[in-house]
C-alpha cells in the first residue's frame, strides 16, 4: 500500500462523494481507493479476486475508510449491470468511475506465442469491461445532474511497447477510442470522460524483474524516460484523481500521458 496523506490533513476534495473502482483490490485500484477516501469520498471495489475484495476492502476499514467491496467479473454485463445497482442503492449515489480494470493479464508478449484465446481476454477485460462498467454507470450519473469516468489507457496504446503484445497494444488504444466518443455522447449530462495513459509502473512482479536487471540495462530503461527515474505509485494516482475531481471540470475526452516524458505527444 502507498503512503498517503493523513485524512485529517488531506484536502477534502471528494466529501460527500462516491467511486466505483474496478481491478480496485489490486496494488493501484488500492492506493487510488485509500487517496479517494482520505479526501472525503467512499468507494466501492469491483475486483474479480474474492479473496483480494475482502483483504482490500478489510485494509481500508482497518484505517477507519469506507469502503464496500463486489466480486465483479467486468466481462459480463449483467454481473456489472446488478453490481452498480447494489452499490447505488447502498450510497444514494455514484460520482465517479475509475476503470482501472485491465492489463496484459499475463498472456504472451511474442505473436507466435499469443492464443486466440489470451486476445479474447485482453480485449474482453479491457475495452468490453470498460464499455460495460460506463454503460452501467451512465444512468445514475445522469440522474443525478453529472459525474466523472476516468479510463485506463497506457503508454503501449500511445506508441509501440517493448514489453506487451498486440492484443494489449490494440485494447488500450481502442480505450482512447471509447474515450472520446463516450465524452461526446455524454457531455451534455455533464459527466465527462478521460483517460490515463501511465507508463511502466513497478507493481509487484514488474518491481522483481528490474531489480534483477543488470545496472547496464536498468539505465538502459532509465535513459530513454526523460526524468531518468521510475515513478512512485502516488504519481499514477494523484493525475487519476485529479480527472475524478472538480479540479478537472472543464475537461473532457482528453488522455493524459503519465511517463515522465518517454511518450510526448505531437
Amino acid at each position: 500500500m502507498s503512503e498517503n496523506p493523513n485524512p485529517e490533513t488531506a484536502p477534502q476534495r471528494f466529501t460527500g462523494q462516491v467511486a466505483v473502482i474496478t481491478g480496485g483490490a489490486g496494488g493501484l485500484g488500492l492506493a487510488i481507493a485509500e487517496a479517494f477516501c482520505n479526501g472525503g469520498g467512499r468507494v466501492a471495489l469491483f475486483d474479480a479476486n474474492p479473496e483480494a475484495v475482502t483483504t482490500g476492502t478489510q485494509s481500508l476499514d482497518a484505517m477507519g475508510l469506507s469502503a464496500y467491496g463486489e466480486c465483479v467479473d467486468v466481462r459480463d454485463s449483467r454481473q456489472v449491470q446488478e453490481a452498480m445497482a447494489r452499490v447505488a442503492e447502498r450510497f444514494g449515489r455514484i460520482d465517479s468511475l475509475i476503470a482501472a480494470a485491465g492489463g496484459s493479464l499475463g498472456t504472451p508478449r511474442d505473436l507466435e506465442d499469443i492464443s486466440p484465446e489470451d486476445l479474447d481476454l485482453v480485449i474482453d477485460v479491457n475495452i468490453k469491461g470498460t464499455y460495460h462498467c460506463s454503460a452501467a454507470v451512465v444512468p445514475y450519473m445522469r440522474t443525478q445532474g453529472g459525474g466523472s469516468i476516468v479510463t485506463f489507457s497506457s503508454i503501449g496504446g500511445r506508441s509501440t511497447s517493448p514489453v506487451t503484445g498486440i492484443p494489449y497494444a490494440a485494447a488500450k488504444a481502442g480505450i482512447l477510442g471509447l474515450t472520446r466518443r463516450l465524452a461526446r455522447e455524454v457531455g451534455p449530462d455533464n459527466i465527462r470522460v478521460n483517460a490515463i495513459a501511465p507508463g511502466l509502473f513497478l507493481t509487484g512482479r514488474l518491481q522483481g524483474m528490474f531489480d534483477a536487471m543488470s545496472d547496464k540495462d536498468r539505465n538502459e530503461v532509465l535513459d530513454s524516460i526523460p526524468l531518468h527515474r521510475m515513478p512512485d505509485i502516488n504519481e499514477c494516482v494523484e493525475p487519476v484523481l485529479f480527472l475524478a475531481s472538480d479540479a478537472s471540470s472543464y475537461i473532457t475526452g482528453v488522455v493524459l500521458d503519465v511517463n515522465g516524458g518517454r511518450f510526448m505527444a505531437g
